[in-house]
């Protein structure tokens, strides 16, 4: 099964509260926002990931764009950018490059499990890491679910 785009809102309540500050949501790099405020991110070539009727998942895949998200004049800055969906210890992760250190990858979210529709569209719920906390700002600390993360 391939897969063309990642759609993900990254936290409806984040981007409510950027849009509430009068923060900015940039896009770059081919990334585009839906009407409902979810991104959708293009898949790159060569991606493997493949995943199951029953969830379970082989391979590794990665996505174009970035979203950054700025307010109260940079004191809040958050870039996400080159996500990737993969395999990992325990499951699905989501991963993007480690910003602002920019030392490589890292994971954002634990996915899981798999919803499979009729279309080949799969939806998992997303639950943010310890890294990917640091990445949304510090605003959500571990364990907190975020926007569910669709592949088609």
């Amino acid at each position: 099964m391939g897969f063309n785009r990642l759609t993900w809102g990254v936290k409806v309540s984040f981007r409510g509260y950027v849009q509430a500050v009068e923060g900015t949501v940039t896009l770059t790099d081919g990334a585009t926002q839906a009407d409902d405020g979810t991104f959708a991110f293009n898949a790159l070539p060569g991606g493997d990931l493949s995943i199951a009727p029953d969830g379970s998942a082989t391979g590794a895949m990665r996505f174009q764009g970035s979203v950054a998200f700025d307010a109260h004049g940079g004191m809040l800055h958050s870039t996400l950018s080159d996500l990737g969906i993969e395999v990992g210890e325990k499951g699905l992760v989501l991963t993007a490059n480690e910003a602002p250190m920019n030392k490589g990858r890292c994971v954002i979210a634990n996915l899981g499990p798999a919803e499979i529709g009729a279309d080949g569209t799969v939806t998992m719920s997303a639950v943010i890491t310890l890294d990917g906390m640091f990445q949304i700002a510090d605003n959500y600390p571990p364990g907190t679910v975020l926007d569910p993360v669709r592949l088609d």
